[in-house]
């Protein structure tokens, strides 16, 4: 394991410090699974993750995708919410099931699919839906799913644009794997999909990539409950393909699921642990990332789990945004929660909150995000309502201490013009203490 190491760089005569390596999992606030990561024109990377709501009831739950990106992979950005269940009017009337989804980008548009059912019957009616926007991480709005294709159980979609500028997609479950061609409208096939023929133990999760002129085809295998990641390679982007081995090994999660992608001459793979929830049986799941080593002949080397992450690529570019700073101590309290000091003390189960009323959305509203700063002995959690909107439990990771406020629950939420509410209520049996939030605007 790496060690976690404190940078220090002089400027003038003032010494700070940065971080010069991630953590694991990155993403904290809540929980995501399935990883799908892309590097776009604007330098940023960004990972398409699914969404375990909490409390945990099952894969059925899922919903609400969140979208996350950054540019030296240590600070990560919450670009808020971009589809849920209720905006698929194709979709299930009960909602629910959003699993793994992907991303592609072709003339302008961004391409996101998503598996999803349409009846209540959910595993015999699975569709590959296709939700478009001109950004990579905002404005998305269904547009359909992709018509023609089996739906018995084939979730998972992979969409692979080689260097001519081709479109493949890619999807399975259980034992099979299908791919081909996409039309340049990337929302119909180009003729039959055919079977990925070289496969070792095929699960789930597939994931393309191409690195020296070598295709690779990852995905899951049937590993007990603890799936591993297997890949094959082949010189076609349909196979046939050359089984390889395993180059992730479990993650003492039930799933497994990842990505690999190259940002700035490095590769780094992508999966989820169940670290944070330590539920056992990973129904709330947290993403990570590492490095990819190949060796000469191409082949992938053993990837190394950390607690760490990989290091600092850059510096951050500087944020000139500028924040806005709401005292817990001067908002509205109810239940246990009370005024300790200059901080608001015991949010701890359903019956206390704290609510602050006079968040301003600034002139037209929009997304920002919302940083809460707490301390706790142990592991909390925070039911956040956003102008009565309910968005489930937010993770409040331990401090070590009750008055420790290192503590920094980030999430992106959507506002108003003009006046908002947010109202914080108690999660659990072991209290969480608030110092303040701050809000500060992405749009």
């Amino acid at each position: 394991m790496k060690k976690i190491i404190a940078c220090q760089i002089l400027l003038g005569a003032l010494l700070i410090s940065v971080r010069c390596f991630s953590q694991n999992p990155f993403i904290t606030s809540i929980y995501t699974a399935d990883p799908s990561a892309h590097v776009w024109a604007d330098g940023r990377l960004y990972v398409y993750p699914s969404h375990d709501i909490d409390p945990a009831r099952g894969c059925d739950l899922m919903d609400r995708y969140h979208v996350y990106s950054t540019d030296d992979m240590v600070n990560w950005r919450d670009e808020g919410e971009i589809l849920n269940a209720s905006q698929v009017e194709w979709g299930r009337k009960e909602g629910g099931f959003m699993w793994a989804p992907d991303c592609a980008y072709r003339n302008g548009t961004y391409y996101y699919y998503f598996p999803h059912p349409s009846e209540t019957k959910w595993n015999n009616s699975w569709k590959i839906g296709v939700a478009t926007s001109k950004k990579p991480a905002s404005d998305f709005t269904s547009a359909g799913y992709i018509k023609g294709i089996d739906s018995s159980s084939m979730i998972d979609p992979c969409v692979f644009i080689d260097t001519d500028g081709q479109a493949y997609f890619y999807y399975g479950g259980g034992s099979r794997c299908l791919g081909g061609k996409l039309k340049d409208n990337m929302v119909e096939m180009d003729g039959a999909l055919q079977k990925m023929e070289g496969l070792v133990d095929f699960h789930e999760a597939t994931w393309v990539f191409k690195r020296n002129g070598i295709y690779y085809l990852t995905y899951a295998d049937n590993h007990g409950r603890e799936n591993q990641l297997r890949y094959a390679t082949s010189n076609s982007p349909l196979g046939p393909w050359k089984y390889q081995g395993v180059f992730l090994g479990s993650t003492d999660c039930d799933t497994n699921h990842g990505s690999v992608v190259e940002y700035k001459g490095k590769w780094y793979m992508f999966y989820h642990n169940q670290n944070i929830s330590n539920t056992g049986h990973g129904n709330l799941r947290s993403i990570c990332v590492d490095y990819v080593n190949f060796n000469d002949d191409g082949t992938i080397k053993l990837v190394e789990q950390t607690k760490t992450g990989p290091a600092a690529i850059k510096a951050s570019k500087p944020n000139t945004k500028k924040s806005t700073r709401y005292e817990a101590e001067k908002a509205a309290m109810d239940g246990g929660a009370a005024v300790n000091s200059n901080y608001v003390a015991n949010l701890k189960d359903g019956a206390s909150s704290i609510t602050f009323s006079n968040i301003d959305g600034g002139k037209k509203g929009g997304r920002a995000t919302l940083t809460i700063v707490h301390a706790n002995a142990a592991y909390g959690r925070m039911k956040l309502l956003v102008n009565g909107a309910d968005h489930s439990y937010l993770n409040a990771i331990a401090t070590g201490d009750a008055a420790a406020f290192t503590g920094k629950t980030v999430f992106t939420v959507k506002l108003n013009a003009g006046n908002n509410t947010i109202r914080l209520e108690g999660g659990g049996k072991d209290a969480v203490n608030v110092d303040y939030i701050t809000i500060m605007p992405l749009d």
